[in-house]
């Protein structure tokens, strides 16, 4: 029996190191955003799922409820849900890091809303809410070959610069 050989995964990593880098996308589309005050690992978790199953997310799924606590409800991870007609859409966390990074952690919408033109308003929203964190000298996030096929190109075109690659074999 022969194994199938699975491409290898390019994961990027992108950064920005000034605000004035953003290129803003200031169309909501009717996609409100509101902040989760209210820390809840269990909401986390769900948006993990919502919005990763699609893109084989698949890190923190084995995690327990303990591990989801200990990263959700930790002071320097901020929550920003974005809503459409009442409903989740997709999210955000932002993740305050040493020597004023920001990483935006996660980041996407959930299948129902993608190709519709929120993905650019969402970002820039990820983006002007870690620069205006305390102390934020580089809003950094990584994404990869397995992700949308827009997904680098938002980024981009948002502003963000490819500052490195690393390959990956994929495990399957």
């Amino acid at each position: 029996m022969s194994t199938i050989q699975m491409p290898d995964i390019s994961i990027y990593n992108l950064e920005m190191t000034h605000y004035s880098q953003l290129k803003p996308k200031h169309q909501a589309n009717g996609l409100t955003l509101i902040e989760a005050k209210v820390k809840q690992y269990q909401f986390n978790r769900f948006l993990y799922q919502f919005v990763g199953a699609a893109w084989e997310w698949t890190d923190k799924l084995s995690w327990s409820d303990s591990q989801w606590q200990a990263y959700s409800e930790a002071d320097n991870l901020h929550l920003y849900v974005a809503y459409v007609g009442g409903s989740p859409a997709g999210y955000f966390e932002l993740q305050q890091q040493a020597d004023g990074n920001v990483e935006i952690m996660y980041f996407g919408l959930g299948e129902r809303f993608i190709g519709q033109g929120y993905g650019g308003y969402l970002l820039t929203q990820a983006i002007e809410h870690a620069w205006a964190l305390p102390n934020t000298r580089r809003v950094w996030v990584h994404t990869c070959s397995l992700d949308h096929p827009s997904a680098l190109q938002n980024y981009q075109a948002r502003g963000f610069t490819l500052f490195r690659t690393d390959i990956e074999p994929q495990s399957h």
